[in-house]
């Protein structure tokens, strides 16, 4: 297999490659100079017919690489009903993005380009087929779908490309692409495009590729000194306070448009929900929608009428959106190729972009080794202050005053306005009044807590000098999630240990509360670990619970935001001890 870098060519401008006229043309026309590396690097061999095996990041200009290729084999005036070239993409959204672009590099050849995707009707898929195509773009289900009802016809194919292909086998789309490759005539030129190279990708090369050349475009190095395009960073944040932390970073990034990944639809809605009550205009993804649905929200965010795009990774797989400027983990990713690809969504042509993750404290192992498997910097960070945050929104407020003053745009009745009250007040009085109002009307009351940083070790208190747990320690088996006996968890009598507080939880027995129950509350909604939990006493209608002192207000606030057994319950300090 014959390796290519992007060392390998260095000519500039689209006009040294293989490319007919009308087709740089086209390039032109579209604001594009020169090739990115990717195309460069595989538009000549493409034109020659090889076989490319093809790794580059998310937004190196991979559609063109292949697209421009595909329209170069097809003949002028072509007029045969059955495609030249099938390209397979991992979602509905990429097949929109992919024909779109090959119709406008292609739109002065009249070339038939159809995308073909589940959730929208297949009959008018059937029709444009029957009237015949160029090229078909697709998701892996939807085409073999139509080779099953022998609608679409594969002998015909001459170029078979799979564009984001580990994406497809991530979703698990392994199956099917085998499927749709067998069918696909053997002289038929495969390229495969991927932004990792896993031993699967390897494993569907070496089956269905024949001598493919691999171009490899290593990630972009940077001057010493210089600034990253893609800013990364991560936060430590204890669960309860990730909604409040996510509000928080959104108020003083300020993207123009961004993306907030979550795990579940559940999540994606919750999350949607309270991001809109805190004034951000925020729309929901997943795969619960309809293609409609889908369509008016991706609408929505290219129109700017919606700033906030918050979606499951798969959902969000292959969105393209120009404006797009912050992507933000809402955990971090189980993979690091998840992490490559949702980092790789901003930073596109050249522009700057945010990629923020919040990270609970169980999660600090996977954090690291997405670290240790991408070379990413990923340098931990603090949640912004609460004086940090109002700078940043009165700073908002003086720069768009300072536009209007700048437009002259006062109007008579307001100047006359300021005019009448300057004789009671004084004018810099009142311009200080009436912009507090401004700024109070446009920032709302929003939630001004401070969001503690989460611990990542256990607090030292927990054990003893010899490195051994402390008496106070044994509630993590009561309670943990092993279970055990309640009269394990309970404590004896007297005050709690050392560093240690008692919190009165308003539910108990009557409740069905078992110590477990509290240590998976605690754990799970305040971030603490089950160890650092202390001894649990269950009565009839209330529970108390030790946790350390230094965490106590931590638990308090996201024990009160949340549920326990499905129950919104009191929690504060005992005041008994």
């Amino acid at each position: 297999m014959a390796l290519a870098t992007d060392d390998t060519a260095t000519l500039a401008g689209f006009g040294s490659l293989p490319l007919r006229p009308d087709l740089l043309d086209a390039v032109a026309e579209l604001g594009y100079d020169e090739p990115t590396p990717i195309q460069r690097a595989a538009i000549p061999p493409l034109v020659e017919g090889r076989d490319v095996l093809g790794q580059a990041a998310t937004g190196t200009g991979k559609t063109a690489a292949f697209a421009l290729p595909v329209l170069e084999r097809l003949e002028p005036g072509r007029r045969s009903k059955n495609p030249v070239a099938l390209i397979l993409v991992p979602t509905r959204e990429l097949a929109v993005q992919v024909s779109q672009a090959v119709d406008d590099y292609g739109r002065a050849m009249g070339v038939r380009v159809l995308p073909v995707y589940g959730g929208a009707p297949i009959v008018r898929q059937l029709r444009s087929l029957e009237r015949g195509v160029d090229v078909v773009v697709g998701t892996p289900g939807r085409v073999l779908d139509h080779l099953g009802r022998s609608s679409l016809e594969p002998s015909g194919l001459e170029m078979v490309v799979l564009d984001e292909a580990d994406e497809m086998l991530d979703m698990g789309f392994t199956e099917d692409i085998e499927a749709i490759l067998e069918q696909t005539p053997p002289d038929a030129q495969t390229v495969l495009f991927s932004a990792t190279m896993p031993a699967r990708i390897e494993e569907i090369a070496r089956r269905h590729l024949r001598d493919p050349l691999r171009i490899q475009i290593e990630r972009e190095k940077r001057p010493e000194g210089e600034a990253p395009r893609v800013r990364q960073c991560a936060y430590a944040v204890p669960r309860g306070y990730k909604p409040a932390a996510l509000a928080r970073l959104l108020d003083v990034e300020d993207p123009a448009a961004a993306i907030v990944f979550c795990r579940t639809r559940e999540e994606v809605d919750r999350i949607t929900e309270e991001a809109n009550g805190r004034g951000h205009r925020a729309e929901a993804l997943h795969g619960g929608m309809s293609q409609e649905q889908r369509d008016r929200v991706m609408s929505r965010l290219r129109a700017g009428t919606a700033r906030l795009l918050v979606a499951t990774d798969v959902a969000a797989r292959g969105l393209d959106i120009d404006q797009l400027t912050h992507v933000v983990n809402y955990s971090v990713p189980s993979a690091p190729e998840s992490y490559v690809h949702r980092v790789g969504r901003v930073g596109r042509a050249g522009r700057e972009g945010v990629a923020i993750t919040l990270m609970e404290p169980r999660e600090h192992r996977m954090l690291k080794n997405i670290r240790r498997s991408t070379g990413f910097e990923v340098p931990l960070e603090q949640v912004p202050g609460v004086a940090e945050l109002r700078a940043r929104r009165l700073e908002r407020t003086r720069s768009a005053l300072q536009e209007r003053l700048a437009d002259g745009g006062v109007g008579e009745e307001f100047a006359a306005a300021v005019e009448e009250l300057s004789r009671e007040h004084g004018a810099a009085e009142v311009a200080a009044a009436a912009l507090r109002l401004v700024h109070e009307a446009v920032n709302g009351a929003a939630d001004e807590e401070e969001i503690p940083e989460a611990q990542l070790r256990p607090p030292r208190d927990s054990r003893d000098a010899r490195g051994r747990r402390g008496p106070d320690q044994r509630g993590e088996r009561a309670g943990g999630p092993r279970g055990g006996r309640e009269q394990r968890g309970r404590r004896g009598p007297g005050a709690p240990a050392a560093g240690r507080t008692r919190l009165f939880v308003g539910a108990g027995r009557s409740s069905r509360i078992r110590p477990q129950d509290l240590v998976g509350a605690i754990a799970g909604e305040a971030g603490l670990n089950g160890r650092d939990i202390g001894a649990i006493e269950i009565a009839d209608r209330f529970s108390l619970v030790d946790v350390p002192a230094s965490a106590a207000e931590q638990v308090i606030s996201a024990l009160n935001r949340t549920t326990i057994k499905g129950r919104k319950t009191v929690v504060r300090r005992d005041a008994r001890q």
